[in-house]
């Protein structure tokens, strides 16, 4: 086998890896999740688009916003199968919660569709605040 053959067969193994993971990826459907569950999935995790904005839950019912360079706080709570945020004035509100894997989006009762979409990932500042919580 020649160097370039070589080179298109790992290219096309490449190829057929990232197919797969994009398969299954999109194979996993959103499903909406219950209070308990909602409490159990945000619990010590960033909540975030990987870019410009991150809210962290942590276990007290307090959240840490990040967002465009801006950081506040506010608290969080589970209310009629809904995860409500209230980061003061004019921010925050009741949101079902729909769930694929990582992936989030918050919905508004009635609509179909996401208000807000987002990635759950393990908090390191959540898992700090435990940790000083417990010692």
């Amino acid at each position: 086998m020649t160097s370039r053959s070589r080179i298109a067969s790992a290219v096309l193994v490449g190829l057929g890896l990232a197919a797969s993971v994009l398969t299954a990826a999109a194979a996993e459907k959103f499903r909406q999740l219950s209070g308990a569950q909602i409490r159990e999935r945000f619990v010590g995790m960033d909540l975030g688009d990987d870019v410009h904005w991150k809210d962290t839950f942590r276990r007290d019912g307090t959240v840490s916003s990040q967002s465009m360079g801006k950081d506040r706080s506010g608290t969080w709570r589970i209310e009629n199968n809904q995860l409500c945020i209230d980061l003061g004035k004019d921010s925050g509100g009741c949101y079902d919660v729909w769930l694929a894997g990582n992936n989030v989006e918050f919905r508004r009762n009635g609509l179909d569709g996401a208000i807000m979409e987002g990635r759950l990932r393990k908090s390191s500042s959540a898992d700090q605040t435990a940790k000083e919580k417990y010692q």
